[in-house]
């Protein structure tokens, strides 16, 4: 009897599912602290799946670490806003939040997504 491969196993399975769009963003957080320990961080990384919400959609990001600086901080459960066309069919989202706390405080931010599928 042959084995069946795992890798090709997870890959049917995963494929079955449809995929909506999602997008990537990047972006800075504000500053925070005072002083010498006065810094901000840098993140990166792909929103989840659309989420419908009326005559629009919304996505949640779910980041588990900004860059390092003796610390990292958390982008937890933030929806973006509606879509917001920006021509020939295409759009982005704005999102604003904060991240988690961590060596005592939190940042700030404010982004825009990049713009959806942009070479489709």
């Amino acid at each position: 009897m042959q084995k069946k491969n795992p890798k090709l196993a997870k890959k049917v399975l995963y494929s079955t599912r449809a995929q909506r769009h999602v997008h990537e963003f990047e972006g800075s957080t504000k500053l925070a602290e005072a002083g010498a320990d006065r810094h901000n961080h840098r993140f990166a990384g792909v929103t989840g799946q659309a989420i419908r919400v009326g005559n629009s959609h919304v996505h949640e990001i779910d980041l588990s670490k900004t860059d390092f600086l003796n610390h990292f901080h958390n982008l937890k459960k933030i929806r973006t806003g509606p879509a917001i066309p920006v021509g020939n069919g295409k759009h982005v989202h704005f999102v604003m939040g904060q991240t988690t706390v961590n060596d005592g405080h939190r940042h700030p931010f404010n982004f825009a997504t990049l713009i959806d599928s942009p070479l489709v």
